[in-house]
């Protein structure tokens, strides 16, 4: 009890070998970003050309950016105390106006998204600033660091929201480029200095969770887009089929990160002696182009139930290949990060991917989509056999001590 007083009322409870669980609260929460997903990828579809693909992946980095800097903070504080419940309560409202300005954030709708990313980013910090007690020097430094960076960023979020034509971007690009680069330079602010990563006490399994939380968003998000476009649309053979390989590979993307990878980071995260030092590489640098995979393969289920047997333009080839081409860039080296290696299946499907790529003009959307899900389907079934034999390897090792030495004793 004593300790938790001193860590301050409103922060988490460290309980020894056991980590803490999301809360109902957190699990409400991201309920708005099951829509502000669904946003992304529509706005997406709506405006694929080489302007439209940048503004929506502008949007998205500052979707991905929000939640995962509330994830932080709620790691560290307790969302089963009122106070910490009702900043996510009005966090959620920031979001909902977040979400909904998506669609027009690069015409009339900018100062409104604008206000309420900044709102959102400044306040929860501001928040963990106050709640910190000044007795914890170095937990409040970080908070102050943490408030100067996304200050400094909010001026250019806001001047964006204000700009109009080509300037909008360019500003709304320095303040995600103040953000993304932040955590990488620890926060460093003149006088004070930067943090140290272990300032960034986290408890793993709780940031694991929370990001794992998340790839079940956007694969939710896929499948509610798959079944909504399906279900307009008459149910022949072509359409019955890239619905079928959507599916397939949607399940695909869930075992190549869940059935191996998901426990495995969440164990390792859960015993590293630098777990900020992970939770900054792993779960909020390396998860971004996993969802974003996620994320580009919706817009390239879409386009292939609407179009299964026509011929494959740019945007169907970029979205179809492309999203499971990121989607395995970001496991393989989110893998990387605790298994120390790069898992050779991955890489094999990268590959496969590229070089379907230089052919898929060639042949119809359903075709392509097919393809991709059989790769996926391989990289998940090699991935599950290799590391499945390795295990059983290990213990027939670990136990081969333990039977010479039963025949020693017995003779």
């Amino acid at each position: 009890m004593a300790g938790d007083i001193e860590r301050g009322a409103l922060f988490r409870p460290i309980v020894p070998n056991e980590h803490s669980r999301v809360t109902y609260a957190e699990l409400f929460f991201d309920l708005v970003f099951v829509f502000a997903v669904t946003q992304v990828s529509h706005t997406l579809l709506g405006r694929f050309t080489p302007l439209g693909a940048l503004q929506t992946t502008m949007l998205f980095l500052a979707v991905w950016w929000v939640w995962v800097y509330t994830s932080w903070i709620t790691n560290w504080l307790n969302p089963e105390t009122t106070p910490v419940r009702i900043l996510l309560f009005v966090l959620m409202l920031g979001g909902l106006v977040l979400s909904t300005s998506i669609p027009k954030a690069f015409e009339s709708r900018g100062l409104w998204f604008a206000i309420a990313y900044a709102a959102m980013q400044v306040g929860k910090t501001v928040f963990l600033w106050v709640s910190t007690p000044p007795g914890r020097t170095l937990a409040r430094m970080n908070a102050v660091r943490i408030t100067a960076w996304l200050s400094v960023s909010a001026v250019f979020w806001i001047a964006g929201g204000f700009a109009e034509g080509h300037s909008r971007p360019v500003l709304w690009a320095v303040a995600l480029t103040i953000e993304y680069i932040s955590p990488a330079a620890r926060f460093w602010i003149p006088k004070y200095g930067a943090s140290a990563v272990a300032d960034w006490v986290v408890e793993g399994g709780h940031m694991a969770e929370r990001c794992a939380g998340f790839i079940i968003i956007a694969l939710g998000e896929s499948i509610v887009v798959t079944g909504a476009t399906f279900a307009d649309l008459p149910w022949t053979l072509a359409t019955v089929s890239a619905f079928a390989s959507a599916f397939i590979g949607a399940i695909a993307m869930w075992w190549i990160y869940f059935h191996k990878g998901a426990e495995a980071g969440s164990e390792q995260i859960s015993k590293s002696s630098e777990p900020g030092r992970l939770a900054r590489l792993a779960y909020t640098y390396l998860h971004m182009p996993i969802v974003a995979g996620i994320i580009l393969s919706a817009v390239a289920d879409d386009l292939v139930l609407t179009h299964p047997a026509e011929h494959s333009d740019s945007r169907t080839v970029l979205s179809a290949v492309g999203g499971p081409l990121l989607f395995l860039v970001g496991t393989i080296l989110f893998k990387h990060t605790f298994r120390g290696f790069l898992q050779l299946s991955h890489g094999a499907g990268i590959i496969a991917l590229a070089i379907l790529a230089w052919f898929a003009s060639a042949l119809s959307p359903l075709m392509l989509s097919a393809l991709t899900s059989a790769i996926m389907i391989v990289v998940a079934a090699w991935e599950s056999v290799s590391l499945g034999s390795g295990e059983a390897k290990s213990r027939s090792e670990e136990s081969q001590p333990d039977r010479s030495q039963s025949e020693t004793t017995s003779a």
